[in-house]
């Protein structure tokens, strides 16, 4: 029968809307108290937190960094810096690493005993009157135990039959920190593949605060950067040692350092000394990874802006010996010279300083050795891999074609309007897209793009100019 009327169609888009990929999402891998933890994350898997209090929930809290390495990235990131959201990974399984801790009476104070908050609060923490004598207490019933700052505190109940003990005997099983070591790192960081699975994100930064030093570790990293889920590309951010042996504890020596554990990978970020502010001490990979976020969301989420030259949240540098370290200019660039970012306190303050990444001076592609630069090639093909995964398995067909240079070319000519690129194009190049490709589905886009480099150098010519003399007093 015949259509009478107006009738209206849709059909899909030919141009499709760009993915941008996040950056700046750290994924941050080491030891949390988990024991203390109310919500405690599932130990090796990637976690997901937005805020420093979602982040004590499932992993816990301790002033003790040495120990417990992600609190320092978590207070770091989440206080002093106001980023997020971070990726954390933890590897201290109470469940395997700990040992027993014998009985032993214990001095009650205001009805309390102040267990160290590696004290697992479970069966094995038992109860006892001094000496060790009788049944142990009824948990509940004679006392009750929660975690308070850096202890697992055993409270006796007003309404029990020991409020009024001045001893207690307890025993209890502990976890062990030390067991989440660099070998523990370096096979943990296989997890990082999980990320997108597990919590719907791609981490851009990896970091391992006080276990980067390692040779071993950053060499896992450096891997693992250059292919999450064998396409995704990031930067590791790793520190070099300030020990006094086999370290640096002085500037002339951290370049030896650097070529000794083979720190030279383009994806890589090192850094030199550690940072202090009032009595904290933070590995300078830490605090890089909350600047960078910083610069980067003042850009929209655009990682063009080289973090040199920003402010840390630090009042002096210092080395592991807690000897402070005073930079002078020259030295700082020697540093950099040397492919190490590191601090000034020269005008208004501590900032970061440096723009190469760890290849420098090795290497002489520029796509690689400047930090923004590198983070710009990382932004746009992570981007593009997101946007167009889904015209994977399509027919093949010039429409096809035409709609992924024209998402990619619109896209592009954003950035370059946007002053984050200074040129950008895709082609779709005959050379490169040979018969038997295009048979085989095989299709390759060319994108050409130029991000701005630092302004590393900028220099002023100074003249004495006589004829201003005879204008001003000759008439």
């Amino acid at each position: 029968m015949p259509n009478h009327g107006v009738f209206v169609s849709e059909q899909a888009t030919s141009v499709g809307t760009p993915i941008p990929a996040k950056v700046s999402i750290p994924f941050v891998i080491g030891a949390a108290p988990v024991q203390s933890a109310e919500s405690p994350a599932t130990v090796g898997d990637p976690v997901l937190c937005t805020s420093f209090e979602e982040a004590v929930e499932k992993l816990g809290y301790s002033d003790d960094w040495t120990k417990y390495n992600l609190c320092e990235f978590m207070y770091s990131h989440f206080k002093l810096f106001g980023c997020q959201p971070v990726i954390f990974l933890n590897l201290l399984d109470p469940s395997t690493m700990k040992s027993a801790v014998a009985a032993s009476d214990k001095a009650v104070s205001d009805h309390k005993v102040k267990l160290p908050i590696e004290a697992i609060n479970d069966a094995t923490l038992v109860v006892k009157a001094a000496g060790g004598a009788g049944d142990p207490y009824v948990k509940d019933t004679d006392y009750s135990t929660y975690y308070d700052g850096e202890y697992l505190v055993i409270e006796l109940l007003s309404d029990g039959d020991h409020y009024s003990d001045a001893n207690i005997n307890v025993a209890y099983t502990a976890v062990t920190p030390t067991s989440v070591d660099t070998s523990a790192l370096a096979t943990g960081l296989e997890n990082i593949e999980k990320c997108l699975t597990v919590v719907g994100i791609v981490p851009d930064l990896i970091c391992a605060p006080g276990y980067s030093e390692n040779s071993g570790v950053a060499a896992v990293m450096a891997t693992k950067t250059a292919g999450i889920n064998g396409m995704f590309r990031a930067k590791a951010l790793i520190d070099i040692s300030t020990a006094a042996s086999g370290g640096a504890d002085d500037y002339s020596e951290v370049a030896a350092v650097k070529a000794s554990n083979n720190f030279t990978d383009k994806n890589q970020i090192a850094c030199w000394p550690l940072l202090k502010l009032a009595d904290k001490v933070f590995h300078f990979s830490t605090q890089l990874a909350g600047l960078m976020a910083k610069v980067d969301t003042a850009n929209g989420g655009i990682p063009y802006e080289s973090p040199s030259n920003k402010g840390l949240q630090c009042d002096s540098l210092v080395v592991a010996a807690g000897t402070e370290v005073k930079l002078t200019l020259a030295q700082a660039n020697i540093l950099n010279a040397a492919g190490v970012m590191t601090a000034l306190n020269f005008i208004g303050g501590f900032v970061a300083w440096g723009n190469y990444t760890a290849c420098y001076p090795a290497s002489a592609d520029v796509k690689d050795y400047l930090i923004p630069t590198s983070r710009m090639f990382d932004f746009e093909g992570n981007t593009f891999i997101i946007t167009f995964w889904k015209n994977l398995d399509l027919p093949m067909n010039r429409r096809l074609i035409d709609s992924i240079m024209d998402t990619a070319n619109i896209w592009l000519n954003g950035l370059v309007g946007g002053g984050y690129l200074l040129g950008a194009r895709a082609e779709f190049k005959e050379s490169e897209n040979p018969l038997s490709n295009l048979m085989a589905g095989i299709i390759k886009i060319h994108i050409y793009n130029a991000p701005p480099s630092p302004a590393q150098e900028i220099d002023f010519v100074l003249e004495y100019d006589a004829s201003y003399v005879a204008a001003a007093l000759q008439g």
